[in-house]
């Protein structure tokens, strides 16, 4: 169990904000680079940084 609550863990940083970097990306909030303004990128942004978020709540919730 502890090798999948360091994988969660090494995991969910990097998913939750490339997932946040492409929802700005995708409003025009984050200007700079191809994915500026395309709505979809903020699509698909949204579900990788809830991903990410549970991963983060998963991985840190309390032990019974």
């Amino acid at each position: 169990m502890l090798a999948l609550r360091l994988l969660a863990t090494i995991l969910s940083g990097p998913l939750l904000l490339i997932g946040i970097i492409w929802v700005l990306q995708g409003l025009n909030i984050l200007p700079g680079s191809f994915m500026t303004g395309q709505i979809i990128w903020a699509l698909y942004g949204a579900p990788m940084a809830l991903a990410g978020a549970g991963l983060v709540w998963w991985v840190n919730r309390p032990r019974r």
